[in-house]
């Protein structure tokens, strides 16, 4: 079972992906630098190592469904 505690929410706008706040510094709408067909290799089970436009910090997403993302670390 995926802990709830390492998930966020994300949303697919035109190709671009967007989490409603960060969970680490609360900035809000913030694009993601990570694109869809990285998402899906993801999917896959390729890691990826996602940098937070707003404050910098460095989780690994691990996993991701259609709509959360999975950290390797809590985020709530």
């Amino acid at each position: 079972m995926i802990p709830f505690s390492h998930s966020w929410p994300y949303e697919l706008i035109l190709g671009d992906l967007y989490v409603q706040s960060c969970p680490f510094c609360d900035a809000e709408n913030v694009l993601l630098p990570m694109k869809p067909k990285e998402l899906q290799s993801v999917r896959e089970g390729k890691k990826k190592l996602l940098v937070f436009p707003c404050c910098s910090e460095r989780p690994v997403v691990v996993d991701s469904d259609g709509d959360y993302l999975l950290f390797d670390r809590a985020v709530r």
